[in-house]
Order: C-alpha cells, then structure tokens, then sequence
C-alpha cells in the first residue's frame, strides 16, 4: 500500500523524532565523527530545521534550532559531551565536506 501524501509526511515526522531520539541517547557518537563518516552532524540537522521553519514563516535563529536538535542549550551539551577533536577525525571530517562540497556541484 502506498502512504497518501499526508501519511508520507507523518511517517517522515515520525522518523525525524526518531532519528533526534536516537542521537540524544548517542552522546558518545561525536559530531565530527558524523561529520566524518556520514557527511552530516547534529549541527547540519539544525540548520537543515532552521531553513524549513524559515522557509514555512516560522522564523527560527541558530540557538533556537540547535536546543531543539540537542535537547538543550548547545554550550551545555558542548561542556556535558563534546571532546576534542583528534587530527584522523579532523582529517576524515575534511574528505567527508569536500565529498559533500563535490556533491552539492554535481561531481
């Protein structure tokens, strides 16, 4: 059976809050190593959710976006969870922006 349109966007909201369910619970998983191996991290997710609500007349800022990608304020969740980078992370997140970079110009 094929969802109807309304149904298709619930089961997307659905996966959404999943998806940010999931990575609440993850906070060992690093940003940079999200970055690193999938191309997209919690603050990609916030600003991917800034630019809908944006786009839908909601105006929403950075901090706004981010507390609700993290569940918090993101200097907290920096403080609480966040480690330093090492340079093979710092060097797998480089070849991961410019896949995306490569990408996004149709590469």
């Amino acid at each position: 059976m094929t969802p109807t349109v309304n149904e298709q966007k619930s089961i997307e909201a659905a996966v959404f809050r999943r998806l940010i369910e999931h990575l609440s619970v993850r906070t060992d998983v690093q940003n940079i190593d999200l970055m690193g191996h999938a191309g997209f991290c919690r603050n990609c997710l916030s600003d991917w959710y800034a630019e809908a609500a944006n786009a839908m007349g909601v105006t929403m800022d950075k901090d706004t976006a981010r507390e609700a990608i993290y569940g918090m304020p993101y200097d907290t969740y920096k403080a609480a969870y966040q480690t330093p980078a090492t340079p093979e992370q710092l060097a797998l997140m480089d070849e991961s922006v410019a896949k995306n970079k490569a990408m996004r110009e149709g590469r």
